[in-house]
């Protein structure tokens, strides 16, 4: 190419410092590889030929390419290109959105593939290691897990409006122990904490019905068949279909975390990600709730 670009071999070897023998060498032998002349001498002047012309041609598109790969690189390493693959238990579908909507508007080449399902499904997708990052609001405690808890999710128990219970003001747990629950499938999250808190009380549920998402349960308390123990975070702001008791006895809580995986190789886009989550969490999510942990993660 430089021999094209300066018309002359003994400047080409000043400029590569080379011996002009050296370069005549090369020519000679790319001359050989191609089977045509790409170069020759008219009138003591280097002149190229239509096959040494075409073929520079082919080579600054080559190196063109390649200047872009390196380009394709340096965004993909700092985050700005590739994929983040996300998988998360059935809740966080009403809070990760508030972070990845900004995410991925500054940063538009960055694929968001997400996966959602309840707490068994995305802990089998985490054994398998099919996800850079994994929302859970209780954690898998494996060896190969590092988690770090980033929003305060507090449970509320929600009634009909025109329930026994609606208008009063102050209520213990046991007060909820005659009317019927309903409740989200087993190994759920938020039913194995409300469980776990019956059972360390020694209260028993009269009456529950099991249902398959947080939507369901919501319209159908307010439809009128039942309590329901939720996430805060999954009642829409607003919603006058329904009514939250005070159960002055009873502190539901628990936490959601990013969790990923020790010993597998997460991508720079997941990595930029959960930076940006980590330096934008009250931004963008209620600052009320936020526990910003995620510099526990190791990110390096």
């Amino acid at each position: 190419m430089s021999v094209v670009k300066t018309g002359s071999i003994s400047e080409t070897a000043r400029q590569l410092h080379l011996t002009q023998p050296t370069v005549s060498l090369q020519i000679k032998r790319l001359q050989e590889t191609v089977n045509e002349p790409l170069i020759v001498m008219q009138q003591q002047k280097l002149q190229v030929t239509e096959a040494g012309l075409q073929l520079f041609r082919t080579c600054e598109q080559v190196f063109g390419h390649f200047d872009d790969y390196q380009d394709y690189l340096a965004e993909l390493k700092g985050g700005e290109r590739g994929r983040c693959k996300i998988a998360m238990v059935n809740t966080a579908q009403y809070i990760l959105p508030k972070l990845l909507g900004p995410y991925s508007n500054a940063h538009p080449h960055v694929e968001l593939p997400l996966e959602i399902g309840n707490r068994s499904a995305v802990l089998a997708r985490f054994e398998r290691g099919e996800d850079d990052i994994y929302v859970f609001s209780h954690p898998p405690s494996l060896e190969h897990a590092q988690a770090a808890r980033f929003l305060h999710n507090p449970l509320v128990f929600i009634v009909p409006l025109d329930h026994p219970l609606a208008d009063v003001k102050a209520l213990t747990l046991a007060d909820l122990m005659p009317y019927r629950f309903l409740l989200r499938e087993p190994g759920s999250a938020t039913r194995m904490l409300f469980e776990s808190e019956l059972q360390s009380r020694g209260l028993v549920l009269s009456d529950s019905v099991q249902m398959a998402s947080n939507e369901a349960i919501r319209v159908a308390v307010s439809s009128g068949m039942g309590i329901a123990v939720l996430s805060h975070h999954v009642l829409p702001k607003g919603d006058n279909s329904f009514k939250v008791l005070n159960v002055t006895d009873t502190c539901l809580a628990s936490h959601w975390y990013f969790v990923v995986r020790t010993d597998r190789h997460i991508s720079h886009a997941a990595r930029s990600f959960l930076k940006f989550a980590q330096l934008n969490l009250e931004q963008y999510l209620d600052k009320q709730w936020v526990r910003n942990e995620l510099n526990g993660l190791n990110l390096k």
